[in-house]
């Protein structure tokens, strides 16, 4: 087998290449440095080898002969082996040594190069590298050479007459030594700089200062340093998004919350999960569908479960629902059921039960029968109100809400109140969240609710409701977010700041 040296990127996790997500989702060992996104490694089988190898401050895991020696080692062992690598691994990342150590040992391997932090994080930052008129040229320079050699091969004044962008990485410890050396050698003090700290991640910070400032600017590794002309182009947008910086909790069941996680990081905002359900479809027996007039769904899950699991292991033949309507809470609801292929025949304006029973036509006749999928536990708004109504309903339970495990980390920031946000979509996750996390912290970060019935178990349980979406979806949270979170002078959810 290989040995893939794999560039992860520099941070953001959504730049990784195509080719280096194929080899993660087939590697039987993954060797990785301390990653900016430990969500890479969820793209590994769940059987893969993990192994870490990174460095911290005062940290070192393996130094780097032990690195080269572990993967020949997982190498000569026949397997599929990914190291992957911060950045580019030919970019300041020693992968030339690891793979100088592979082919001494006669291992097979192949370079798949990452995107480089000298170039990203510049573009994160809103600063093109190279730009007509004013940069024809980058040169990319470590500001920490290796203190074995006992010498340097960086000749500052030279760079400093070669013009164009310059891009040190690893240099804010020796900036004020770096920047006199450049005008020393012919750069003028008020020549533009640029600091991108960590560069195309959630906490991305951008300093500005001058040569002959920056010694003052209060630099912070780790630090993208760009010198030029360029540095004073100021074309935000990745620190522009409305929930820039901004820490929100997801609670939703780990199987729901990727789409709600996707769009609040599109948005710019950390997103911590903190699953406080874990959805467990259940065994059904079927029961014929010919008897009944409705089918209603409370939610996806019911869907989802009913269709999938209905008869097993093929899922339910929708053509056992010709001749029966079918009735819905909710667009999410709705379009759980269309991509069963389905279209439902009532979907009620707002989107709580007591709405359906508001839209809901008169029975047919006196034997008009309804089938409620749903929840093993949940509210008995429905069926109770149907038979008021004159339906015979029978309810089908086709899943159960159990308590998920919470992740330690995320769990302590948010014991810790590290987060500005906390969105709860279900009074499950409410019950859930509070049984796992205990009291919130003072004062409590802003709570915000789908709806009104989540919104009565949160304060049930002792929270203070911040906000309530005013459309009862996914889209209503994320929209009423923004509206409470982002800076003043967001015109829209994708107006940028300024």
């Amino acid at each position: 087998m290989t040995v893939y040296l794999v560039g992860a990127g520099p941070g953001d996790p959504g730049l990784l290449t195509v080719r280096g997500a194929e080899l993660l989702a087939t590697a039987d060992c993954v060797v990785y440095d301390r990653l900016a996104s430990a969500s890479l490694l969820e793209l590994a089988p769940a059987a893969a080898e993990l192994i870490s190898v990174g460095k911290a401050p005062g940290r070192v895991e393996m130094d780097q002969d032990q690195i080269n020696a572990t993967l020949v080692d997982r190498g000569a062992d026949g397997r599929s082996v990914v190291r992957l690598k911060g950045g580019d691994p030919f970019v300041f990342g020693r992968g030339g040594e690891e793979a100088e150590a592979l082919a001494a040992a006669g291992i097979p391997f192949e370079v798949v190069p990452g995107i480089t932090s000298a170039i990203a994080a510049a573009a994160y930052a809103g600063i093109p590298v190279t730009h007509r008129g004013l940069s024809t040229h980058v040169t990319v320079v470590t500001g920490h050479e290796d203190p074995a050699k006992g010498r340097t091969d960086v000749d500052w004044g030279a760079l400093a007459r070669a013009g164009g962008t310059l891009v040190i990485l690893m240099g804010v410890g020796h900036i004020a030594e770096i920047a006199r050396l450049l005008i020393d050698g012919g750069l003028a003090p008020e020549t533009p700089v640029a600091a991108v700290r960590y560069g195309t991640r959630p906490e991305q910070t951008t300093a500005r200062a001058t040569l002959g400032t920056v010694a003052d600017a209060g630099l912070r590794a780790p630090s993208a340093i760009v010198v030029g002309a360029v540095a004073a182009l100021d074309l935000a947008w990745f620190e522009s998004r409305p929930l820039f910086g901004r820490r929100i909790v997801v609670t939703r069941a780990r199987e729901q919350a990727s789409g709600l996680r996707a769009r609040l990081e599109h948005l710019g905002a950390t997103v911590i999960e903190l699953p406080s359900i874990s959805v467990e479809p259940l065994g059904i027996d079927m029961p014929s569908l010919d008897p009944y007039e409705w089918l209603v769904f409370t939610s996806a899950n019911g869907v989802d479960a009913f269709f999938d699991r209905g008869l097993a292991p093929a899922g339910l033949d929708a053509r056992a629902l010709a001749g029966v309507r079918i009735a819905v809470i909710g667009p999410g609801t709705a379009a759980a059921l269309e991509r069963h292929g389905l279209r439902a025949d009532l979907v009620p304006e707002r989107f709580v039960a007591e709405s359906l029973l508001e839209a809901f036509p008169g029975p047919a006749d006196s034997g008009s029968r309804v089938l409620l999928a749903r929840a093993e536990t949940a509210r008995d708004v429905l069926p109770r109100g149907l038979a008021e109504r004159g339906f015979a309903v029978d309810v089908l339970p086709v899943y159960r809400t159990t308590s998920a495990e919470p992740d330690p980390a995320a769990l302590a920031a948010v014991r810790a109140g590290e987060y500005d946000a906390v969105t709860f979509t279900s009074s499950s996750t409410v019950t859930n969240f509070c049984a796992a996390v205990g009291p919130v912290a003072t004062p409590a970060p802003l709570v915000v609710s789908i709806g009104p019935v989540t919104s009565a178990t949160a304060v049930e349980q002792g929270l203070q409701v911040g906000a309530e979406a005013t459309e009862h979806t996914i889209d209503g949270v994320v929209d009423t977010l923004i509206g409470l979170l982002a800076a003043p002078g967001d015109a829209s959810p994708a107006g940028p700041r300024r």
